[in-house]
């Protein structure tokens, strides 16, 4: 049997009528930007965050660069990043003017290492932001502590993460500011791009709201140069009917990462997923790694399990940041991750008897020869 990575097409068929009800609404409402369905998204995702504010964006990405140029952070400042995760992080450093640090990450979590951020640090250094990698939260006590020893700003990148708990606390709700991301394929997704900043800073959040309205708070009465970084109200209103059922699908996630879980251990040289005391995924993604990754995946997809890599590509190592601070080298544990990375089927629509299917396949590759296959759980 062939277990897709990811398909979306069982969401619609999940919430047909609520999500067909919800485009007829804003279809005659003829209220298409800014309107009521933007702020009824906005009041319900910042109480799901629990934080004061939810300011919708265009996307991920501006989520994270309205955060920091809101909060002044601009050329000649330094903001240390994880060196493993998606380029946007870093992205968004180098939109504000800024100029991204890469520091490593711990091997176990695959999160920023917080015992190497003091050493990172330099008299430039404004601001941190974790990644809550793959749906996992980051260190953030240790995270933040290092933070207020240095008077750094904390800005969560949060786009895997929606519904992802530290010590009880949603992601959204750790940092000074968070951004998130709504692309299709997240925990919570859109029918388009579409992000948000959380925040319980209320100076923040008011400029962040000008920013992504061409620096307007008053039509034609422009106080700064902002941009145009709106969530229309189409994507707000299926956003609050996908809100809704948020939880039950993580639920459902975690039930299958738990699958994997016992199935896969122990298995010789491959590393699962690793969910230290403090933290609830949301298991956005399931990443494993191994040695010959390559071999793996092509072994999966012969069998019609297909699999992807996030990140085959540290972003210091890519071209957008050649010649840049990091070196090939400097961030050894990312670049090895790098390298070994592969992430298997999940989702809240995938089901138990494709999880078995797909442990039986990585156990048939890691453990080769007659008598290979015992029963998966």
């Amino acid at each position: 049997m062939g277990v897709p990575f990811l398909s979306l097409a069982p969401v619609y068929d999940e919430l047909r009528a609520d999500l067909d009800a919800a485009c007829a609404r804003v279809l005659a409402s003829a209220h298409y930007i800014l309107g009521p369905e933007v702020e009824r998204f906005e009041r319900e995702f910042a109480a799901y965050c629990g934080v004061r504010h939810c300011v919708s964006v265009a996307n991920g990405l501006d989520a994270l660069t309205l955060i920091l140029k809101a909060a002044g952070v601009g050329p000649g400042d330094e903001v240390l990043v994880p060196g493993h995760t998606f380029v946007a992080t870093w992205l968004a450093v180098s939109a504000a003017g800024a100029t991204p640090v890469g520091v490593d990450v711990a091997p176990r979590t695959r999160n920023l290492d917080p015992a190497r951020l003091s050493t990172a640090v330099t008299p430039r250094t404004v601001a941190v932001m974790p990644v809550h990698l793959y749906g996992l939260p980051a260190d953030m006590d240790a995270i933040t502590g290092v933070a207020r020893r240095h008077n750094l700003l904390v800005v969560e990148d949060a786009a895997q993460a929606h519904g992802a708990r530290h010590n009880g606390r949603r992601a959204g709700s750790l940092g000074t500011a968070a951004g998130f991301s709504f692309y299709p394929v997240k925990n919570l997704g859109a029918v388009g791009d579409g992000g948000a900043v959380t925040t319980d800073d209320d100076d923040l959040a008011a400029r962040v709201r000008r920013l992504r309205n061409y620096g307007s708070v008053v039509k034609y009465h422009h106080e700064e140069q902002g941009v145009n970084s709106r969530l229309d109200e189409l994507q707000a209103a299926l956003l609050s009917v996908k809100l809704r059922h948020l939880d039950a699908w993580n639920a459902r996630r975690a039930a299958l990462a738990g699958q994997y879980l016992a199935a896969l251990e122990p298995l010789a040289e491959l590393t699962l997923p690793s969910v230290p005391a403090y933290a609830d995924p949301v298991w956005h993604l399931f990443v494993v790694t191994h040695p010959r990754r390559d071999d793996l995946r092509d072994a999966l997809a012969a069998v019609g399990v297909q699999s992807l890599i996030h990140y085959p590509v540290p972003p210091h190592r890519s071209g957008a940041y050649a010649g840049g601070p990091c070196q090939p080298g400097d961030l050894g544990t990312s670049e090895r991750l790098a390298a070994q990375v592969l992430s298997l089927p999940i989702s809240p629509h995938h089901t138990g008897e494709q999880v078995r299917t797909v442990a039986e396949r990585v156990r048939e590759f890691c453990l080769p020869g007659p008598g290979a296959r015992p029963a998966v759980a």
